[in-house]
């Protein structure tokens, strides 16, 4: 009995000793991952981002394994630049390993899209991706008119009228002055109101308004200038307070007088005078005060103790502070010119040949796009240089020791034109009809656009206050912008102010620096209007001889 009790003891044991020897269970087999091979949008690839394409796409994925198909449906997003879902047709080819998607209908026209495929994507044997793709979409332009066809114009009466609204119906309710943009408030702008003034006076001269109603607004803003807006040595700050007339600083020392946008406000201040030239009672008293206003500025002293140069800007809290002489070739030639034309505080022609033109040092004569640059940086600088200053001063035939102005602004123009058109960075949208450059809002800032500095973005107004110069260039873009991206572009105060077709960015902001240039350019081109009132000015003919200038005007 204790023989047997052993052996049964032995048994079990052997038993046990016998089942733990035997190997662990293996997990099952992970399915192997799989790989992206090629991808084609509309029959080809260009990378991972593309451009003008049509508003139904077809997208091609190819892969290395079969795809599931319910992955597929699961995983696969085509969202807008918004985040909104575009719904999908998906259809499989090549033994599934080629998913083919398309949308169930069509894309909105100029709106970039992303077409995601993450890692979570399985093959139909249960295994992984190795890599997510994510590929960019822009759709195309639509090529259809966004409104009717109208003569050439009355495309320009509408475009100079509706602009014209920028400065009238937003005009600042208290001071009439023009404010800095649609977003400011109560600050107003001294050199964007003096565009605001000369396109009053196209406004009166077509009949946009009455010349009662013009005669009113600027009998407010004179007014305003004379009696509240804070004034040093003459010269009026950049920003005013539009309610009280206290100087906004622009920064914490540009807190005192901005000579350049003073010249700007005088510039379209003298052009009233001019236009206003009636002998009743209440035009005779515009003019005094106009004149009693531009006797005021010192022009002479911002030579800073004397210097044979002009500075920017003085502050009474940082005196010269600043820092910023006025050296061409740039926006300011009408600074110079106001200078020397003062009747009380008037520069001579050394201030201009030492400062402004830096004794020649301001010529290029360098070539760009086979145009031979008179003066300027390379390629010219943004186009706004050929446009503040000549509001009033007309170039054509305007000569000195350094430039032929009317040849300056031209070829400043096309070559700006030449260079859009020829697209050295490939922008989406650029061409012969989409095109200009110069300073403007940009997505999340502001920068002065130029072929050198060209981070693509187009401001209307750089192509159509070149109206004067590039007549058929600049209808093309007009046209372009009204009729072809109108529904993007035309709003209550004209075109808005930039636009990037390659971000597929439409700025909502106006801003008075760029809408008044068109109204006062464009009719320029048609009439020379602003260009006969403010060369008219004995003053101004006086200054320009005084500078060396020859010209039919002079």
């Amino acid at each position: 009995m204790k023989l047997r009790f052993f052996f049964s003891i032995l048994l079990s044991t052997q038993l046990a000793c016998n089942k733990g020897s035997d190997p662990a269970p293996q997990p099952p087999p992970v399915p192997a991952s799989f790989s992206f091979n090629s991808l084609q949008v509309n029959g080809a690839y260009n990378g991972y981002t593309y451009y003008n394409v049509d508003p139904l796409p077809v997208i091609k994925f190819s892969f290395s394994a079969p795809v599931d198909h319910t992955s597929a449906t699961n995983n696969l997003t085509w969202r807008d630049n918004a985040g909104a879902s575009v719904s999908l047709k998906t259809s499989f080819e090549n033994n599934d390993s080629t998913v083919v998607l398309q949308p169930q209908s069509p894309l909105k026209w100029i709106t970039q899209y992303t077409l995601a495929v993450p890692a979570t994507l399985q093959s139909k044997k249960g295994g992984a991706l190795q890599t997510a793709i994510s590929i960019s979409l822009t759709t195309a332009i639509d090529s259809s008119d966004k409104f009717p066809r109208i003569s050439d114009n009355a495309l320009l009466d509408l475009v100079q009228s509706q602009t014209f609204k920028y400065f009238w119906d937003f005009g600042h309710p208290v001071s009439g002055l023009a404010r800095e943009r649609n977003t400011s408030g109560d600050i107003v702008t001294s050199g964007g109101s003096g565009f605001g003034l000369m396109a009053l006076v196209v406004a009166v001269n077509r009949q946009f308004i009455t010349r009662a109603d013009g005669l009113a607004r600027l009998q407010k803003i004179v007014d305003f200038l004379k009696n509240k807006a804070q004034r040093f040595h003459g010269a009026y700050p950049h920003w005013i307070n539009g309610s009280t007339g206290a100087v906004q600083p622009f920064s914490t020392k540009d807190d005192g007088a901005d000579l350049v946008e003073t010249s700007y406000l005088f510039q379209g201040l003298l052009a009233v005078r001019q236009y206003f030239n009636g002998t009743d009672a209440a035009e005779t008293a515009l003019r005094a005060d106009i004149n009693n206003l531009w006797n005021a500025v010192e022009w002479d002293w911002f030579r800073k103790n004397g210097e044979n140069l002009l500075y920017w800007h003085w502050s009474p809290n940082y005196n010269w502070d600043m820092n910023m002489p006025i050296r061409g070739w740039n926006e300011a030639l009408i600074t110079y010119v106001l200078a020397a034309s003062s009747p009380t505080h008037a520069i001579s022609k050394d201030v201009y040949a030492n400062g402004w033109a830096q004794n020649g040092a301001m010529k290029n004569g360098n070539l760009f796009y086979n145009y031979k640059l008179p003066l300027g940086p390379a390629y010219g600088g943004p186009l706004f240089f050929a446009h503040y200053s000549f509001l009033g001063i007309n170039p054509n035939g305007l000569l000195d020791a350094y430039a032929d102005y009317g040849e300056q602004n031209l070829t400043h123009t096309k070559i700006n034109y030449e260079y859009c058109r020829a697209n050295p960075k490939g922008y989406f949208g650029y061409s012969g009809q989409c095109w200009g450059l110069t300073a403007s809002d940009i997505p999340n800032g502001y920068t002065a656009s130029s072929p050198a500095n060209d981070v693509g973005v187009i401001a209307p107004t750089a192509a159509l206050s070149s109206f004067p110069y590039t007549p058929a260039q600049s209808m093309n873009a007009l046209k372009f912008f009204y009729y072809k991206l109108g529904d993007k572009l035309w709003k209550e105060y004209g075109f808005v102010d930039a636009f990037s077709l390659k971000d597929t960015w439409f700025a909502s902001s106006f801003l008075a620096i760029d809408q008044g240039p068109i109204i006062v350019m464009i009719e320029n081109y048609r009439s020379n209007l602003l260009w006969n009132l403010f060369m008219s000015c004995p003053e101004v003919k006086g200054g320009l001889r005084n500078l060396g200038f020859q010209g039919p005007d002079l």
